[in-house]
């Protein structure tokens, strides 16, 4: 089963939010410091997983947003 680049940065903002709630309540400095630094580590392999996914597109940064497409090519 091949997990997809969206799930590791999915946790990565998970992970982000969980530190932002335990300093919020004042947990243990321990617990805090060890949550951070397995955060930098999953955002490490973020990175890696989604540099090398297998994605291909046809689009340039000419095509302009995908929510905006300009068509520039010939018809």
């Amino acid at each position: 089963m091949k997990i997809s680049a969206h799930f590791f940065v999915l946790i990565t903002t998970v992970i982000l939010a969980l530190v932002a709630v335990l300093v919020f309540y004042n947990f243990s400095f321990p617990l805090i410091l060890i949550t951070v630094i397995l955060g930098q580590a999953w955002w490490l392999l973020t990175v890696y997983k989604v540099l090398k996914d297998d994605y291909s597109t046809e689009k340039t940064f000419e095509d302009w947003y995908e929510d905006h497409p300009i068509d520039n090519r010939e018809k």
